[in-house]
């Protein structure tokens, strides 16, 4: 019988494929790197990922065959299985939150903050426990827009810590950097201050029990963003866009952030804002003066779901900035947003169907 050594073992087990995928267990890196050869005895051990693989056997089977038909029947091989230890799962920071979405944008001034108000009102107005965090520490809207602005914040102990009560509207739960800075001079901070605040608004406020809790983040792609996605679990993220090509373009780059492997959150689909304009007494009229249907390409070439189109209609300015958001009210683009709901509704919804068992979410209404 020829010498032995590690490398020809390796060869001889590069003969042994995973079924399923046509790859060899070599490849797949689950030959762990312990060969023992002690003469004519030789052992090892190959690496699953769980303990339930049900290749298991037959693949011990296999690499033991491997041996003795590559080298010699006279090997004597021990073969070795090993599971690694799943790191255990924290704690969920927020655990009386079942769902956390972002509503992001990849530039300012297509309307994300408008979205995120009025999608919050019209999950409240379906009867869902909604909280809404303005997250956009250098440009926050949200305290306006709610009719906040001179709202005082107020602290009280719970399980003997001291937390931030968030304000309530329209049945929405609001925190804002907007409610602890002077609303008329500028938020000078480095991103380190801005991500500390931020994460004091999500750690020590007492949020409750949510069935959404959504984000209004900064525009763009930023460390703001990072800070999010390493504080929080989000369920999804919902991308808002104009149809001009410039937004556009900026969207696909947030797209690609939020699906990248580094932050690897869910896109739950692609909001398109400002679609066309309509006249208040003219309803049946579009006019597309950012282009048309840009959305809704954007979202075909790249397989996500087109939650919503909202028209432009002038009233949705006057409501904002009277602290009103238009979900309030029966009218198109009041309607527009009720429809959005669902639609995040369903995607959110969707998305915990394909999750395991385990991590599930059920959200009721209350």
């Amino acid at each position: 019988m020829q010498r032995l050594y590690p490398q020809l073992i390796i060869d001889a087990l590069s003969t042994v494929r995973y079924p399923g995928n046509g790859k060899n267990i070599v490849e797949l890196e689950m030959v762990a790197d312990d060969i023992r050869i002690d003469g004519n005895k030789v052992s090892f051990s190959l690496i699953f990922q769980k303990p339930t693989d049900p290749f298991m056997r037959s693949l011990v089977k296999s690499a033991e065959a491997a041996i003795h038909t590559q080298i010699s029947p006279e090997v004597e091989v021990t073969v070795n299985t090993i599971v690694p230890q799943a790191a255990a799962p924290k704690p969920p920071l927020l655990p009386g939150v079942k769902n956390i979405i972002g509503v992001s944008s990849g530039k300012g001034g297509v309307g994300k903050s408008t979205v995120a108000s009025n999608l919050a009102v019209a999950l409240a107005r379906e009867g869902y426990k909604v909280g809404l965090l303005d997250a956009d520490i250098f440009g926050p809207s949200m305290p306006k827009m709610f009719g906040l602005e001179d709202a005082e914040l107020y602290m009280h102990e719970v399980d003997g810590r001291q937390l931030i009560i968030p304000a309530e509207r329209y049945g929405v739960k609001l925190l804002s950097i907007g409610f602890l800075v002077d609303k008329n001079a500028p938020v000078l901070w480095r991103g380190s201050m801005a991500s500390n605040a931020l994460r004091q608004l999500i750690e020590e406020a007492d949020w409750g029990e949510l069935d959404y809790f959504l984000i209004d983040m900064p525009p763009g792609t930023s460390d703001i963003h990072l800070t999010l996605v390493q504080t929080l679990a989000l369920t999804g993220v919902v991308v808002v866009s104009t149809p001009q090509q410039v937004a556009l373009a900026d969207a696909r780059k947030g797209i690609a952030m939020f699906t990248s492997d580094k932050v690897n959150v869910p896109v739950l689909g692609l909001v398109e804002n400002m679609a066309w304009f309509t006249p208040e007494k003219h309803p049946d009229e579009r006019y597309y003066i950012f282009g048309r249907d840009g959305g809704v390409e954007l979202a075909r070439e790249l397989n996500i779901r087109l939650l919503a189109q909202i028209p432009l209609v002038g009233s949705i300015c006057d409501d904002a900035d009277g602290g009103a958001p238009i979900a309030l009210r029966d009218t198109i683009t009041g309607h527009a947003f009720m429809h959005l709901a669902h639609e995040v509704i369903e995607a959110v919804d969707e998305r915990n169907n394909s999750l395991p068992a385990t991590v599930k979410v059920d959200v009721k209404k209350k």
